[in-house]
């Protein structure tokens, strides 16, 4: 009985010893110049987010904001002793209304000083001058592939997602009921490792905007599609944010280098669709 008694009070005087030596560690790292002067300035380094907007059926996502990590920040100015702003670490802060996980909407634009274009990819399109053309610009897009196409091409489908294009879904014909959607998606997304997978309307489809929500599949509706006169339709419409809908024929490979210069010539980036949406 002795022995337990004296098992139980060493523990007790280790466990005391340990939370002591934690407070005392605590009490110090609280009352340190460094860490006082970062707590300082953690109003003044903070970027409140912006929400997604939301209007009807339609979402346009928000912008994170960020906050100083007042430990990591410390953690990396311990290193130097010196209080330093330039080794700040910042945490992001989400938007409370987030385009994430709100898959019963219309996603028609970015959040940010940057397009997107997405190709329209028919059964019988071919694909390989518009590649070679974004290549040359260093360029990354969006391809919405027909359903047929897709069949026949998936080993092009992931190399497409290898060099960060995005590849969103165009049913069968434009048609979602099809069960061969879901298909496509998990290709997309479980072998191809591309993070979401995306529909497209041109114009309100609330048959269509339930499947793709079903599928957990955002779903686009461009604000700039083009019909004809590629470059002279951009240049009329063209904003920060734009998705730019482009289907592949002669006249678009024709006049995608000037579309691209146009475009760069505004001082807008042109990235994929995940980056555009990304909060």
């Amino acid at each position: 009985m002795k022995k337990i008694f004296e098992i139980i009070g060493f523990i007790t005087l280790i466990l005391f010893t340990f939370i002591y030596t934690n407070k005392i560690t605590t009490v110090i790292k609280e009352n340190d110049g460094i860490l006082e002067q970062i707590k300082s300035i953690e109003n003044q380094y903070k970027t409140e987010p912006i929400n997604a907007i939301i209007d009807k059926n339609t979402i346009i996502p928000g912008v994170s904001g960020s906050q100083i990590d007042v430990q990591e920040s410390y953690k990396k100015m311990k290193k130097t002793n010196q209080f330093n702003t330039n080794l700040l670490v910042y945490e992001k802060i989400k938007p409370t209304i987030s385009v994430k996980n709100n898959y019963d909407k219309y996603i028609i634009k970015g959040n940010k000083n940057a397009v997107s274009l997405i190709f329209l990819v028919e059964q019988y399109s071919n694909t390989d001058k518009i590649i070679n053309i974004l290549d040359e610009y260093d360029v990354r897009a969006n391809f919405f592939t027909d359903g047929n196409w897709f069949e026949n091409n998936n080993n092009k489908i992931i190399s497409l997602i290898e060099q960060d294009h995005i590849v969103g879904n165009l049913g069968y014909n434009y048609d979602y009921k099809v069960n061969g959607v879901s298909w496509m998606n998990t290709i997309v997304t479980k072998i191809g490792n591309q993070n979401d997978s995306y529909c497209y309307v041109e114009e309100e489809n609330e048959e269509t905007l339930n499947i793709c929500k079903q599928n957990k599949s955002y779903t686009i509706m461009p604000n700039i599609i083009v019909k004809n006169n590629p470059l002279i339709t951009i240049k009329q419409n063209l904003v920060s944010g734009s998705i730019i809908s482009l289907k592949i024929n002669d006249n678009v490979i024709n006049q995608l280098p000037l579309i691209i210069e146009y475009i760069n010539s505004k001082d807008l980036n042109i990235i994929n669709i995940e980056e555009l949406l990304d909060e």
